[in-house]
This record gives C-alpha cells, sequence and structure tokens, in this order.
C-alpha cells in the first residue's frame, strides 16, 4: 500500500480532531487561580447499556456540553448495580477515537487483496446508498436475491430489523452471525443434560463451592462486574478452585487452582463425579438412592439399574456403567495432570457444602473438536450435586418480556419466496457438521467460519455482501481463507466504527454509531438472579457523519431500494409506528426510536411515567430466578436431568435420518472427529483432544486467552488497552508476548524478551517471549487481539505497508470446529506450536 497513514487520516477528516478528542474539557473540575470558578456545565447522567462483552451493563454516561466524558454503574440495576468494569471506563476513549470512520467511503482500486491501496475516497450517505440499492436491485431484477450474503458481527437486540427482516423480504437464506466464531459450544453441556441452550446465571452470593472451569469471569465470560463484586462473599462463604492451565486472574484469587493439561478436561471430571459417587456424595433428594440405601458405587463393579431409583434425574446408572466406574482419580491424574489428592479433595469440599455448589463452565474445555463430551461431563456435576437451579448454584436467567418483530410474510413476494428457499451456502446440515443450535435441529447454526469456504469452492454463489459490526478477516481462525474469499467478491459493503482488516475488502464503507451513546436500541443483560431491559440512546452529540447500522442505515437504504421501484422493505418498516401517537416514521432517526419503542412498550408501560420516565430510569429488572423451576419438567425428551441423554440421542438419529442413506448416529460421529460408539456416545465420557500438530514436530500446546480490556475486540486502538496491559496475568504494557514456562524456555532455548516464531501446521506470527510460570509447562499462551495489520494508529504498527502489531493468534490457529454445535475450536489443547528465535 503506497498511502502513507497520515494521508489516510487526512482524508478520513481527522486533522483538527486530535485535541478535541484527546484533551476534553471537564467544566466540572475546572478551577483558575486556585479557587473554583463559575461552572458552564456540571453535566448530566444519562442511563444507556455498555457493550464492551456480553455482560451489557446498565451504566450512566455523564454528557458535558454534548461530549460522554465518564462512566459509572447504573445503581437502578438488580444484576450489576452500580458497578462497570474497566471495559465500561473505555467507552470515552472509543467514541473519540481520532481513527474512526467518520463519514462514508468509496474504493477506487478495484484489485483487492491485503496490501492492496483501496484508494478509498469519502463520498456523501445519498451516493453511497444509491451505489448500494443499485446492485441489491441488480440482483432482484436478476432474480436471484439469494446472492446476497449478509454478515452479522456484535448486535443489539434490534437485530432483527435487519438479520431476519431485512433479508427476508429481500430474498435471501444466506445470513450469518458471530455467534458460531463466539462461545457457543459450551452450551452443549447444559442443553444435553437439562435442555437449556444459553448462558448461565449463578447464585454467587449464596454459593459456598465455585468451580471455576475454562474460564475467567473476571474478564470474560459474562457477569463480569456482578462476580467481581462477589467475590469477598464467596471467598467468605466458601471457597473458589480454578481449573485452567494458565494462572488466571480468578486463579490469582482461588483457593486452590488445578493446572489441567489442555483438552483432558473431561478426565478430570470423570474423575470427579466418580469421587463423589464411591464416597457417597450424590444429591439423594435430586439424583436419587439404591433400593437397599447400601452405597453400590465401588470402583470396577458394575451396578444393575434396577437397584437404583432415580428421582429427578435419567441414567446415573448407565453413566456409571459406561464410563464412570473405571473412571478414577489415579487413572486421571496421569492424563489430565491433576493429582489424584487434588481431585479427591475438589470432590469431597463439593460434596460437604452441596447443594450450594457452582460448576460454571466456560469455553476453555468446550471450543475443541471433541469439546461436545467434555463440555457435558463437566456440567453434569451440578446434577450429579444437585446444585443446578438450588440455592448457591447454576440457573437458568428469568424471561425479559419484550416483544419480537412484526410479522413479513405480507412483504415477501414471489421473488423473494423463491430466493428464499434456496439452500443456505455452507455445510451446516452435512453429514460431518449436524450444527445442531438448541432445538431447532440439524443444520441450524451458521457455520459463520466455514463461510469463505463456500464462498471459495462457489465464486458464483454470492454477488453482494452487507457487513456490519464485525471484522472476520481478522477475528476468525486461519483468515487467509477470508483474504481469499473477499479479494473475489463482486460487491462488499462494510458497516463499522473502524475501518478494520474486513475494511480492506470493502467497495463501500459506511460509518457505524457507537451503540452506547449515539444510537437508539436495548439490550438484555442477566445476573445475579436477575434479567434486564437495559436502553442505548443517542445521549452525546456524534461529531461525525455515523449512523446507526441495526435500524438506521437499515432504514435509509430502505427508502433508496423504494426510490427504485422495490418498496417492500420500507413499507415493511413503516409499520413501525410510535406506539403512542401512532405517527409513521418520516426519517431514519424516528424509524430507530419507533422500533425501539415497540420492542420495549411491555417494559416501559410499568413505569408511570410510561417511555419518557423509562429513558430516564434506563432499565427494568425482572426476576429473582425461583430455585427448582423446572425440577418438575427440564426440557429433555425424558423430562429429568439426563446423565444417559435421551435429547442428545434424538437430535443425533434426527440428523442421521436427515443425511439418509442408512446412515447411523456412530457414522455421524465419527465424520465429526469423535470416538463414542454405541450407548456411550449418549453420556458424559473422557475423550482425549484432537490435535493438530504431533509432539515431535510442534510439542508445546497453544492457548488462546483474552483480556479484560478487550471491547469485543474494538480496544485494541485505545491507549489505555496498552497502557494497562500488564493487568492481564503475564503480559506487559506496550507489548505483544507469548507466555512460556521457564522449563520449556530452557529446553528450547529462549530468553525473556527474545523476538521468536511461533509456527503451527497452518501459520507463524513473531512477538516477545515472557518467561512467566504462571502456565503449565508444555504449554504456551498468547492473548488475542494484537497483530493487527489495518485498523489504527495504535493497532497497527504500519498502516500503509499492513505492518502487524504483534501477532494475530489466528495466524497459527488451525481452522476446525466443534462439529455438532458448528462452533469454531479455539480451545483444548487443539493447536500444537513451535517456538524458535527469530
Amino acid at each position: 500500500m503506497e498511502i502513507k497513514r497520515r494521508e489516510f487520516i487526512k482524508t478520513m477528516g481527522v486533522i483538527g480532531v486530535g485535541a478535541l478528542v484527546f484533551n476534553p474539557i471537564l467544566d466540572a473540575f475546572a478551577e483558575t487561580d486556585g479557587k473554583k470558578k463559575g461552572v458552564k456545565d456540571i453535566g448530566t447522567w444519562y442511563p444507556s447499556t455498555c457493550q464492551g462483552c456480553t455482560t451489557w451493563c446498565p451504566i450512566h454516561v455523564l454528557i458535558q456540553n454534548g461530549r460522554a466524558v465518564k462512566i459509572r454503574g447504573n445503581t437502578s440495576s438488580n444484576s450489576n448495580p452500580g458497578t462497570v468494569c474497566p471495559r465500561g471506563h473505555l467507552i470515552p476513549q472509543e467514541m473519540y477515537d481520532p481513527d474512526r470512520l467518520k463519514t462514508p467511503m468509496q474504493r477506487t482500486n478495484p484489485v483487492k487483496g491485503k496490501g492492496v491501496d483501496p484508494q478509498f475516497v469519502p463520498i456523501t450517505w445519498d451516493a453511497a446508498l444509491t451505489t448500494v440499492a443499485t446492485q441489491l436491485k441488480t440482483l432482484r431484477d436478476n432474480n436471484e436475491p439469494q446472492k446476497l450474503l449478509y454478515l452479522r458481527g456484535r448486535y443489539s437486540y434490534s437485530t432483527a430489523l435487519q438479520y431476519s427482516s431485512f433479508t427476508k423480504i429481500f430474498g435471501t437464506p444466506n445470513k450469518f452471525s458471530h455467534s458460531s466464531i463466539c462461545a457457543e459450544a459450551e452450551k452443549n453441556g447444559p442443553y444435553y443434560t437439562e435442555a437449556y441452550w444459553g448462558y448461565r446465571d449463578y447464585d454467587l452470593a449464596n454459593c459456598r463451592y465455585l468451580l471455576l472451569w475454562g474460564v475467567d469471569p473476571f474478564r470474560s465470560n459474562r457477569m463480569v462486574p456482578g462476580t467481581i463484586s462477589k467475590l469477598e462473599t464467596i471467598k467468605t462463604n466458601g471457597k473458589i478452585t480454578v481449573v485452567d492451565p494458565v494462572m488466571t486472574g480468578s486463579a490469582a484469587k482461588a483457593n486452590t487452582w488445578a493446572p489441567v493439561i489442555p483438552g483432558e478436561d473431561g478426565a478430570l471430571a470423570c474423575a470427579i463425579a466418580h469421587q463423589i459417587l464411591v464416597s457417597g456424595g450424590w444429591n439423594k433428594t435430586f439424583v436419587g438412592d439404591f433400593n437397599n440405601f447400601i452405597n453400590q458405587f465401588v470402583a470396577g463393579a458394575t451396578i444393575l439399574e434396577t437397584d437404583f431409583t432415580e428421582i429427578k434425574t435419567n441414567g446415573i446408572i448407565k453413566w456409571w456403567n459406561l464410563e464412570l466406574k473405571d473412571r478414577t482419580p489415579v487413572w486421571a491424574e496421569s492424563i489430565c495432570g491433576v493429582s489424584a489428592a487434588t481431585i479427591i479433595e475438589i470432590a469431597n469440599d463439593m460434596v460437604a457444602v452441596s447443594p450450594n455448589v457452582s460448576v460454571w463452565l466456560g469455553p476453555g474445555p468446550a471450543m475443541s473438536p471433541r469439546g461436545l463430551y467434555s463440555s457435558m461431563a463437566i456440567y453434569a456435576l451440578n446434577g450429579l450435586l444437585g446444585s443446578t437451579e438450588n440455592i448457591g448454584g447454576p440457573c437458568r436467567q428469568p424471561s425479559v418480556p419484550t416483544t419480537g418483530v412484526f410479522s413479513e410474510s405480507s412483504y415477501v413476494d414471489a421473488i423473494a419466496a423463491a430466493g428464499n428457499a434456496t439452500t443456505k451456502i455452507g455445510v451446516s446440515g452435512a453429514l460431518n457438521m449436524p450444527g445442531i443450535d438448541g432445538g431447532s435441529g440439524y443444520g441450524k447454526t451458521a457455520v459463520t467460519n466455514d463461510v469463505p469456504n463456500a464462498m471459495l469452492s462457489d465464486p458464483n454463489a454470492i454477488k453482494v455482501c452487507i457487513a456490519n459490526w464485525n471484522n472476520f478477516a481478522f477475528s476468525c481462525t486461519n483468515s487467509i481463507r477470508w483474504w481469499n474469499a473477499l479479494s473475489a467478491l463482486p460487491f462488499l459493503v462494510h458497516i463499522t466504527p473502524n475501518a478494520s482488516e474486513f475494511s480492506q475488502f470493502a467497495d463501500i464503507l459506511l460509518p457505524a454509531a457507537h451503540p452506547t451513546t449515539e444510537r437508539y436500541s436495548y439490550m438484555k443483560n442477566h445476573g445475579n438472579l436477575y434479567s434486564e431491559a437495559s436502553i442505548q440512546q443517542p445521549i452525546a452529540t456524534r461529531l461525525f457523519d455515523v449512523r446507526s447500522d441495526e435500524n438506521e442505515i437499515s432504514y435509509m437504504l430502505a427508502e433508496k431500494l423504494a426510490t427504485l421501484g422495490f418498496t417492500n422493505i420500507l413499507d415493511y418498516y413503516n409499520t413501525y409506528v410510535n406506539p403512542e401517537t401512532l405517527a409513521v416514521p418520516t426519517n431514519y432517526s424516528e424509524f430507530a426510536e419507533f422500533a425501539t419503542m415497540k420492542f420495549l412498550k411491555p417494559v416501559y408501560d410499568t413505569f408511570a411515567g410510561g417511555w419518557t420516565e423509562y429513558k430516564t430510569v434506563g432499565v427494568k429488572s425482572y426476576g429473582p430466578a425461583v430455585y427448582q423451576a423446572h425440577w418438575s419438567n427440564f426440557g429433555t425428551t425424558t423430562g429429568k436431568f439426563e446423565f444417559y441423554s435421551e435429547t442428545l440421542k434424538a437430535k443425533l438419529q434426527a440428523h442421521a435420518t436427515h443425511i439418509g442413506g442408512g446412515t447411523t448416529i456412530d457414522q455421524v460421529l465419527a465424520a465429526c472427529n469423535y470416538l463414542a460408539t454405541g450407548d456411550l456416545a449418549f453420556v458424559p465420557h473422557y475423550e482425549g483432544p484432537l490435535r493438530h500438530g504431533t509432539l515431535a514436530t510442534y510439542p508445546l500446546t497453544f492457548i488462546d486467552a483474552k483480556s479484560r480490556f478487550n471491547r469485543e475486540g474494538r480496544s485494541q486502538n485505545l491507549p489505555f488497552y496498552y497502557q494497562f496491559k500488564k493487568l492481564d496475568p503475564g503480559d506487559e504494557n506496550w507489548s505483544d508476548v507469548i507466555k512460556i514456562n521457564p522449563t520449556d524456555a530452557a529446553t528450547y532455548g529462549i530468553t525473556d524478551g527474545a523476538l521468536v516464531n511461533v509456527t503451527s501446521e497452518i501459520g507463524t506470527l513473531v512477538c516477545k517471549a515472557k518467561i512467566w510460570d504462571g502456565l503449565r509447562p508444555g504449554t504456551v499462551s498468547k492473548c488475542y487481539g494484537q497483530g493487527h495489520w489495518a485498523y489504527g494508529r495504535f493497532a497497527s504498527s504500519n498502516y500503509a505497508t499492513a505492518t502487524p502489531n504483534g501477532g494475530s493468534n489466528n495466524d497459527v490457529l488451525v481452522e476446525d470446529y466443534e462439529r455438532i454445535s458448528g462452533s469454531t475450536a479455539r480451545n483444548g489443547g487443539f493447536v500444537g506450536v513451535n517456538i524458535t528465535l527469530v
């Protein structure tokens, strides 16, 4: 790329903004001559919602002279009362990032590729949307609306206006969300045991033993501020144990750190279950008991199912006979790297305080090629202890009575109907990719990381792509596939707050409004046994010419399509009248507010002052969750908590039948790289990791870690991200490091601070080595998020030459999947690497 960074910034309209954005005038604290002067604007606190992670905390934003200057938690929230984590405090820097996209841009260089200068030039919104609408209208005129691809990144609960309604009325089934590259695989455990496809809440205030497994909730995996605020309560009431190969922030605070060998979590979980049973410590009120009340769970012994009467569970004896009877702590020790004594201690300590136990399953053991059974084995411990939906245990989130979108059926014409009936691109629903997403059946998961494979295999399948708030060209494993597919794509529109790697392949860039302070929408957040509807609203002056992605831009595009003769989408959007006045929207801003009001009407109607009061309070709580609410019927095939999962059996059989030709469940599992056959496939059991890279060539296991300062991938261009990076255990400020255990460093001749090549089967990244004893030998760990080659002045080393700042984990992470759910694999010891000096 020949364009210089300074020239690009100037084109983006940055010159003259830098001093303004980095030095906001805080009148509330200004002084002169040692005496407080008259304050021009002391500011006003407005409620909104942080979208820095999927905790989605209700917050307050201090606005002075139209500028957002400070963040605090919303004290009206019951989930995170008055608290917010470091991500929330990054909002002003993110909003006023001088590298934000400030106006629509158009590509002038027809050649696409990594390092190729797009030669973007600024254009008007009218010109940009005319170009996009013309491309869309051409698809419909040619009776090929299905050749529109929609890619969704981070979203709010207004997303259906775009992701569902726009695509359905236009006529394409080809829409893909980021969810399958996020953490969907961890939902397998609770779904195939108790039919709950969702992220769990935890009764931390009453928890007496918290077992954090492959998760650090003090930095990620939801409920961050709430968990931080409950830390001392949990430690006062009982114990915290962390199972993780890395010394996380949670592990540093825990009573016990069990550094498991990555991918061997299933062995540890099964050994804990074995110990609970042989000790007689299972919860008899929940699980049941032997008919003669004598414990027959003896290592190696087979038990008659008729000798045990279950109460709220299904298949405890099958699980024992098929898997657990031989899974002793001594057996597990050599496999998982946790001593038998520690395994026994964990099991006995949980039994001593059950059911007030939370076994918190995270993505670490689940997002791997064989993560299904590890996640089931870990989550099943909550069933053994009777802790699920019990005091101090995991629970389902209360529902929030918002409404959905209006039906689109009256606006779907014959062209759209034909397009919607075509087969979605990709492998979801294939023999080796069931893609089951919680009850909707096989082939329903949008396997997003497979999209470039589908595009490359059939270059004519997609002609136009609209993508919003995503950066899949950076955030997906083996990213080069995305670069190749996007380079060949005829027309790409990227809606984004910051130009990124994905943007380099775009034909049109549309600047997105900041979700917290520049748009209308709402979020649902959960924690502390409550669920909430929390508002997002335009409370700060827009310094740049930006629009909200999900509602404003969609409406503007619908208007432009209407001028070209396709009115259906605009006609549909105009049914979103003001619920109070019945006024029809006349512009994009009114549509955004009216649609948000429609979704939230059941919520704000509970306020005496209606919509106006709700906007002032900002949040409505529902709960607390009811203990044992689903014990009479969990929603599984048997209605019970399933140790022998008839639910999984039914889903796999349905998929096998769909494939046809006499396909069996065993064949489906083999195609998905699982080892189990027969009845073993339906109980939680141990399967060793499927590893890419032999130990001889790639002796170190790569661990993909997350930062507590990662705002859904959008904070890497902020100074604070680097100024405080050392607060992520083992990391360093203003540096990108890969951590290596001292024993391994000595073995491979790596010195602290040395520049190293980290190489896997698919590629190499370069960064600095950090010798650190906070991870188990045989592993290396690197924080995800750095290694940007096209993002901004801090995130990228040299935008003009596509030179990355540090290394991207996705350059070494092999493309693979937990195939039952269709989730991208990132964890669980599935990638081996070697490290050599540069």
